[in-house]
């Protein structure tokens, strides 16, 4: 995603302004979620790359923008808090749905979304292409936002090599 793209695209955020303005969206800025980004970033990124890629695809996007923004919608350090009635990929899901519920309407393809977004990880299958679509970006971002330092770091020294080289 271009950095702050979805902040342009008037379309996309008549969607999801109502959740935005939620607190309990907002919320999502206090936790780190891929060392180098926060919970509120990559629910972001995940839903409007998502609502782009549905839109080329002739897919649900709004249900795909809107349930993106909200599939990670849980208030604990998935990295410290555990469970015993499962794994992290397990119990999140169901936690973002009850706390999505809790503010808004969702239709049956938007809690599928948030339910089935760790499929692969899990063994809950999509019931809808646009399930799988933002299980596939989820991945993606949470990969891009993991690695996005190092990437960065390799590009520099890329560059300081190149340089030298072509002295």
């Amino acid at each position: 995603m271009k950095a702050n793209a979805w902040q342009q695209d008037q379309e996309y955020l008549s969607l999801v302004e109502d959740l935005l303005e939620q607190p309990a969206v907002q919320k999502l800025a206090n936790y780190t979620q891929h060392h180098h980004s926060d919970r509120l970033q990559h629910s972001i990124a995940v839903s409007f790359d998502s609502y782009e890629l549905a839109k080329k695809m002739k897919l649900d996007y709004k249900s795909v923008a809107r349930a993106g923004l909200l599939h990670d919608l849980f208030y604990y350090d998935w990295r410290t808090t555990k469970f015993n009635l499962g794994s992290h990929a397990f119990i999140h899901p169901r936690v973002a749905l009850r706390n999505a519920e809790k503010i808004t309407e969702l239709n049956a393809m938007e809690k599928d979304i948030i339910l089935k977004h760790m499929f692969g990880a899990t063994l809950a299958l999509p019931k809808y292409r646009e399930s799988l679509l933002v299980s596939l970006v989820d991945d993606y971002e949470a990969e891009h936002e993991f690695f996005a330092p190092l990437r960065k770091k390799a590009d520099g020294l890329y560059h300081k090599i190149k340089v030298r080289v072509s002295i």
